[in-house]
C-alpha cells in the first residue's frame, strides 16, 4: 500500500511468514491472507505484496503460464509487488534452518541462477514507474571462513563477480523494459558483511573495483559509469533489527551510506530482543529463565553483548549465550530474534523498538528509501505466551506502523493512497 502522498512510501509485509517452499503453497498462502488485509487495510486503493520465493518456487512460477496467471490474480485483486526476498534458497519453516539459510553463499553459481529467476519474475511483475528489490543475505556465513582470511577473501571476491553478472543483466533489463531493477544486499549479525563498515568495505575495497572494471569492458563505458550502474543495482536492505543488534545509531549508519554513495533498497521493519542485564546472580538468573524460551531450535539467534568497558561480544546463538549468562561482564545484551513490532516490553525483556521509530523519523525527513516491509518472521516459534492470531496480528503490525508514521509525520501529510 502507498502511504504518504508527498514521499511515495510503500509499505508490505513479507510473506515469508507463512510457510510453504512449493509455489503451489505460496499461493495458497496469497490467496487466504492478502485479500483479507487488503480489505481492512487498503479496501479501495492497490495494496502491495512483499513475495518470498524459495527456489523451488520461483522455478514453478516461470514454468507454463504460471507467471502470466499470476498476473492476472494481481490485476483482479488490485494488487502489487514491488519487493521480492531471495534471502532464504530453500527451506524456511517446520525444519532446522540455522545456518543453512545462507547456502548456496553468493560465490556460488546456484546463487547467481536462482536470483536470476527472481529478477526475471520481479521484471515482469512491476509495475510501470516504481523501482523493485530483491533483498538477498550478506554474502556468506563469516564463522564458515573466520579461521582462513585467504577463503574469506575469495569469497568475496567471486561474490564480487557474480553480482557484477546479475547488474549486467539488470541493465539489460533496464534498457528493454524501463524498469530499474536492484538486489539488496541484507548485514545481519555474523554475517559475512554484517555492520556498516563492512558493507562500505566490501563496496569500496572488492564490489566497484572488480565489477567497474569489469562492466566497462562489457559494456564499452567508462568504468566511473560502470560504478554508478552498481551502485544503483547494488543496494542494502537495512533491517531494523539486525543494525540494533549491532547497536549500531540509524542516522550516522544513513549519513555514512549516503557519503559512500550506497543507496538503501528497502527497509525491513523489524525488533530485536534486548535485556539490561543485572549484576546480582539472583536476578540474573530471572533473566536466564525468561530467555530460555527462546532459544529455539529453528533459526539462528546471534546475541551481540555490551560491556560495561565499551566493548562487544559475539556469541553465535542465544542457547550457547545463555550458558554464559552467569558469569557474562555484559551490561546489556540484543538477540537476533523478530520479536512483534508493536510491543516494546516483555516482563524483564525489552525490544528495540526505538530504532523503528528513529528511522521512520529519519525517512520522512530525508525519504532516501521508498520501500518498507515489515518482517517479523518468527510467529511459530515464539514462546506459546506470545502466539496470537496470525492474521490479527499482522494487522496489527501494519496499524502500528501507520500510526507511527502519521504521529511523526511532517505536516501530518499521512494517508493511505
Amino acid at each position: 500500500m502507498k502511504i504518504q502522498i508527498d514521499s511515495g512510501f510503500h509499505l508490505t509485509y513479507c510473506t515469508n511468514i507463512h510457510p510453504g517452499e512449493e509455489w503451489k503453497k505460496v499461493f495458497l498462502n496469497l490467496e487466504q491472507y492478502i485479500p483479507i488485509l487488503k480489505a481492512q487495510l487498503s479496501p479501495t486503493k492497490p495494496f502491495g505484496v512483499g513475495l518470498r520465493l524459495a527456489d523451488v518456487a520461483a522455478r514453478e512460477l516461470l514454468e507454463g503460464d504460471n507467471l502470466t496467471q499470476f498476473q492476472a490474480w494481481l490485476t483482479e485483486q488490485n494488487l502489487y509487488v514491488f519487493t521480492l526476498n531471495g534471502f532464504p534458497y530453500g527451506g524456511f519453516h517446520h525444519q532446522v534452518v540455522k545456518d543453512q539459510v545462507y547456502a548456496p553463499d553468493w560465490s556460488k553459481q546456484e546463487r547467481l541462477d536462482y536470483t536470476m529467476r527472481l529478477t526475471k519474475i520481479i521484471a515482469a511483475l512491476l509495475p510501470e514507474g516504481m523501482d523493485g528489490g530483491i533483498s538477498t543475505l550478506p554474502l556468506s556465513y563469516k564463522p564458515w571462513w573466520k579461521e582462513d582470511k585467504s577463503l574469506s577473501d575469495t569469497v568475496l571476491k567471486d561474490s564480487s563477480f557474480n553480482l557484477t553478472l546479475l547488474v549486467e543483466e539488470m541493465v539489460r533489463l533496464q534498457e528493454e523494459t524501463g524498469k530499474l531493477l536492484h538486489i539488496d544486499l541484507e548485514p545481519e549479525p555474523d554475517g559475512l558483511i554484517e555492520n556498516a563498515d563492512e558493507v562500505i568495505d566490501f563496496f569500496q575495497n572488492w564490489l566497484l573495483p572488480m565489477g567497474g572494471a569489469y562492466l566497462a569492458e562489457r559494456l564499452g563505458i567508462s568504468p566511473e559509469s560502470a560504478e554508478a550502474k552498481i551502485l544503483d543495482h547494488v543496494r542494502v536492505c537495512y533491517d531494523t533489527c539486525h543494525f540494533a543488534v549491532e547497536y549500531e545509531e540509524p542516522a550516522l549508519v544513513f549519513s555514512r551510506f549516503q557519503s559512500a554513495g550506497i543507496k538503501i533498497g528497502k527497509i525491513q521493519i523489524s525488533a530485536a530482543l534486548k535485556v539490561i542485564l543485572p549484576q546480582d546472580y539472583e536476578d540474573r538468573n530471572q533473566v536466564f529463565e525468561r530467555l530460555r524460551p527462546f532459544a529455539e531450535s529453528t533459526y539462528l539467534h546471534q546475541v551481540i553483548e555490551r560491556r560495561y568497558d565499551g566493548g562487544f561480544y559475539h556469541y553465535p546463538d542465544l542457547g550457547i549465550a545463555l550458558a554464559q549468562l552467569e558469569k557474562s561482564p555484559a551490561q546489556e545484551w540484543r538477540t537476533h530474534f523478530h520479536v512483534p513490532i508493536f510491543i516494546h516490553d516483555y516482563q524483564l525483556l525489552q525490544s528495540t523498538q526505538d530504532d523503528i521509530i528513529t528511522v521512520l523519523k529519519l525517512l520522512q525527513e530525508n525519504p532516501t528509501c521508498q520501500h518498507l516491509e515489515i518482517e517479523t518472521y518468527t510467529w511459530d516459534v515464539l514462546p506459546a505466551e506470545m502466539k496470537m492470531d496470525l492474521l490479527a496480528s499482522i494487522q496489527r503490525e501494519y496499524e502500528w506502523v501507520l500510526g507511527r508514521m502519521s504521529a511523526g509525520s511532517i505536516n501530518s501529510k499521512v494517508s493511505v493512497l
